[in-house]
């Protein structure tokens, strides 16, 4: 290890209880999507962190996004800070926004509780730790290397939970990422800290309508019940789609395992009346035949699938009951689609941060593709950027659930990986072993 990345590993090292308390601040702004909670707040406090670090500092609105209005105003936060000369410009995203903590917690899920060499609560591993951890690296860097070539950014965004539209997308609309201004991007989600996520399968989210005829519940015979005519899509695919999904595998290194295959999930279904919670009961159901019945389903697909093919044969499930039930009739709406990408190992940003995971490590990283999608994405569709990665610390398997927690010296071996990966980037140089 040469001078620069030793001296870069005592003062990533030095700056372990930073770290730990930046998480927690992190992690005490309840930054709950939906609806997109103290956005606002926990963006300036990134902001004013790296504004003493000498970055020019952007909060950037995503107006008229998904979900933006003045109560929750999509506010993400871009800092910048140009080198001493010209060169590259590496950027570090994160999503600020965190999942509902739900039930089954032990401690406070926005307190940041310290525990056996651990942070608790909720983003810490998706992706406060991350972020924590980026900007660590970035300050560790500034300090060994302040006359450094190129340029560093940092951005905090919102809204990667529910499709990032109103951060990343926004901002890839903008032209933050995209050549000239940036050439490569790392993205610290949690896919543990010496794996390089190089990608994600490809999602279809859409909503399925069953339609019948609205009458007296004591008389069905004499309407159409939608909820029938969706029980008739649901035991199709269970006989059809799912197991044939099932034989579809991908040579993409996906984790884990059961992932490697085509999948699809029913997220939500309703039919009839709305419900009405405990709160605002007002009696009993009317009885009523139910005209209409929907079903959210959730497609993920393989590189090697045909996205007209992954709606095709959805579609003829449906025309196939359309033509053979009587009275059956549907719509079909699409939510999104996202195709899957993939980004070479031998691009930039990858043989950087496998250098710095070697460094740290001792050893190769391995290479993996996410499950679920994330806001490289929009980086890859919208920017057309496709230098970019997923790396961070923090175990997948712990994101969304109760008691999340990211452990500190991951994120400090994820700090170390993040600032050598920057120093090679920034300088082209591959320091000698």
């Amino acid at each position: 290890m040469d001078q620069v990345w030793a001296a870069l590993d005592r003062r990533v090292g030095e700056m372990t209880a930073e770290v730990v308390e930046l998480t927690r601040d992190l992690v005490r702004f309840p930054t709950v999507n939906p609806p997109g909670e103290a956005y606002t707040p926990c963006a300036e406090y990134v902001g004013r962190r790296l504004a003493r670090s000498g970055f020019d500092v952007r909060y950037i609105r995503g107006e008229a996004t998904p979900g933006d209005s003045d109560r929750y105003p999509r506010t993400n936060v871009v800092a910048r800070r140009e080198g001493r000369r010209a060169g590259p410009t590496v950027h570090f995203n994160s999503h600020i926004d965190v999942v509902e903590a739900g039930d089954g917690w032990t401690v406070d899920p926005f307190a940041g509780v310290v525990r056996d060499g651990k942070v608790f609560g909720r983003g810490t591993c998706d992706m406060k730790g991350g972020l924590a951890a980026s900007i660590v690296a970035v300050e560790a860097y500034l300090a060994v290397v302040p006359d450094f070539p190129g340029a560093i950014e940092i951005s905090g965004t919102v809204d990667e939970e529910s499709g990032g539209f109103g951060g990343v997308a926004y901002l890839a609309r903008q032209g933050f990422f995209s050549r000239p201004r940036v050439d490569h991007v790392i993205i610290p989600e949690p896919l543990n800290k010496d794996r390089i996520c190089l990608g994600h399968r490809g999602v279809w989210w859409a909503e399925i309508e069953t339609r019948g005829e609205i009458a007296h519940g004591s008389m069905p015979f004499l309407g159409d019940c939608a909820v029938r005519h969706m029980g008739a899509v649901l035991e199709a695919f269970e006989r059809e789609l799912f197991p044939a999904l099932d034989r579809r595998q991908t040579k993409m290194p996906v984790v884990p395992e059961g992932a490697r295959r085509s999948t699809i999930n029913l997220n939500s279904i309703h039919g009839g009346q709305m419900e009405a919670s405990a709160d605002d009961y007002t009696g009993l159901p009317s009885p009523n035949v139910p005209d209409s019945c929907r079903l959210t389903i959730d497609r993920r697909f393989l590189i090697e699938e045909d996205p007209t093919q992954v709606k095709g044969e959805v579609i003829a499930i449906l025309d196939r009951l359309k033509a053979t039930r009587p009275k059956f009739d549907y719509a079909l709406r699409e939510i999104m689609e996202v195709l899957p990408t993939m980004t070479e190992r031998d691009a930039p940003v990858a043989r950087a941060v496998a250098a710095g995971i070697e460094a740290v490590f001792g050893r190769a990283p391995e290479y993996v593709i996410s499950p679920g999608t994330y806001d490289q994405k929009h980086i890859a569709r919208i920017g057309h950027l496709h230098d970019c990665i997923a790396y961070g610390p923090g175990i997948l398997d712990l994101a969304h659930r109760p008691d999340e927690f990211i452990v500190i010296d991951d994120m400090i071996e994820s700090a170390r990986v993040m600032a050598f990966a920057l120093d090679r980037l920034l300088t082209g140089q591959a320091p000698p072993s």
